[in-house]
């Protein structure tokens, strides 16, 4: 079983890198990468897992794991060589862009320093893993894409969205377990990541609730990677609901009826958050303000049963959540108290490689790790922290700008998209290292990137009107 599945899982990686790499190099095309992305990504650590129980060779899974960097660095490449005056090709850059510079530059100077206990390489492959999101937002700036295109895009976003509810269903009706037990992913962890399986499931602490319940992740990496991830496939499904005709409605209602599903299969309480801020932020880029009264009507009710109706074990779960006072949640707290502890003593970093829960960080090392603001801000200082909120906060600004003044409809559905999940994925990032979950995070810089180009022609057009 586990060849036939090894076998599967070959073909289609292989034959669509192939197909994005011809695409690249022999057509031009260097934008195409986002295609292999957006469909290799939500898989990877699944079919890392399935590699290594085929083969129990380090070195093939090694061959799958660098793929998706070798695609964004053939990307790169064929721009430049594409573009032979590469000199003279007019970059016009906007806030997001300074930030985004600035934030990887800060980074770059603390890999040449001599700062921290982590090993050079391991500073150098963290440093990898955040650079490659900033050359996938370049990609996105140096992005032209025909509707067709941006529409294969969305149909890859709605594909995962579904799919990843119908394997849920599968592992929760029918298998009454975890994909992962049948993948090899504990065994992929250990001999790869040396991560010992843990949990009452064999895999690890996160597949399972404080009431031994399962936590379900799909064909993702694990349950807060999914319920991270589905955001986006529900701003997309709604995205394309409000601005289609009718008569397709259908298709955006059901992978908004999907993502809506993992995310109850995930169980993530910050994810479940998440999607509340989210739904909000959209209720106020749309000025629904009846909606946004209705939410807050709904969250009244819902603290009423709550109180009043639900049992005593769902009470004290949402107390104990709201209070902190439950092991997660307690956990959260430490790992923020850490991190701050250092931010405070050192507040221009200790280094790279030094918190969070990159495959690079070792365990000995880690100082905080559960709060992607605080993990930069270990690592890079205070001025670090800031350079990422920054380029944040102009990323979204940027982007429902573009959605509010674009007339390109599929443009503008990649900026909203983008935005709304990014602020989505707020809550997350102060509970777990989210820029780690390659599909959510790498996809969501790529929009922004787009929607960073149509913004600066918008705001060329506008200084020229002027």
């Amino acid at each position: 079983m586990a060849l036939i599945f090894f076998i599967i899982v070959s073909l289609a990686v292989g034959v669509a890198f192939l197909w994005t790499l011809e695409k690249m190099i022999f057509q031009g095309k260097w934008t195409y990468a986002i295609f292999f992305l957006a469909g290799f990504l939500p898989f990877y650590i699944t079919s890392l897992s399935v590699v290594y129980l085929a083969t129990q060779s380090a070195a093939v899974v090694g061959v799958f794991q660098v793929l998706k960097e070798v695609v964004v660095l053939i990307a790169l490449l064929v721009f430049i060589l594409y573009h032979r005056k590469i000199a003279e090709y007019p970059f016009r850059l906007h806030s997001t862009d300074w930030f985004f510079l600035s934030f990887l530059s800060l980074a770059f100077f603390y890999l040449l320093l001599p700062l921290g206990q982590a090993s050079f390489l391991n500073k150098a492959l963290y440093f990898k893993s955040m650079l490659i999101p900033g050359f996938v937002y370049f990609l996105g700036r140096n992005t032209s894409f025909s509707d067709l295109e941006i529409h294969r895009v969305f149909r890859i976003i709605f594909f995962v969205a579904i799919g990843a509810f119908l394997v849920n269903l599968v592992e929760n009706f029918i298998l009454n377990a975890h994909l992962q037990q049948f993948t090899g992913y504990a065994l992929y962890n250990f001999a790869i990541n040396d991560i010992e399986p843990s949990g009452n499931f064999g895999l690890t602490w996160t597949f399972e609730t404080q009431a031994v319940t399962k936590r379900l992740a799909s064909f993702f990496s694990d349950p807060l990677e999914m319920a991270s991830s589905v955001l986006m496939g529900f701003a997309a499904g709604l995205i394309w609901f409000l601005t289609s005709k009718k008569e397709y409605n259908w298709l955006y209602l059901l992978v908004m009826a999907c993502s809506l599903g993992s995310l109850v299969f995930s169980a993530s309480r910050a994810a479940f958050g998440a999607f509340f801020v989210m739904i909000f932020f959209i209720a106020l880029v749309f000025r629904l303000y009846k909606l946004i009264g209705a939410g807050f009507l709904a969250l009244l009710l819902f603290g009423v049963y709550v109180v009043f109706f639900a049992s005593e074990d769902f009470y004290f779960f949402v107390l104990d959540t709201l209070t902190f006072e439950n092991s997660s949640s307690i956990g959260h707290v430490v790992e923020w108290l850490l991190a701050l502890d250092s931010m405070i003593a050192n507040p221009l970093g200790i280094g790279l490689a030094m918190s969070g829960n990159a495959g690079s960080v070792t365990d000995e090392l880690r100082v905080g790790g559960e709060n992607q603001f605080l993990i930069y801000g270990v690592q890079l200082g205070w001025i670090g922290m800031l350079l990422y909120i920054g380029t944040l906060f102009t990323g979204i600004k940027n982007s429902i700008f573009t959605f509010y003044h674009s007339e390109k409809i599929n443009l503008a559905r990649i900026a909203f998209v983008g935005g709304t999940v990014k602020v989505g994925l707020l809550l997350p990032l102060f509970t777990a290292n989210v820029e780690i979950y390659t599909y959510v995070s790498w996809i969501t810089w790529w929009m922004i990137g787009f929607a960073g180009k149509e913004y600066s022609e918008i705001k060329r057009i506008k200084n020229d009107l002027t």
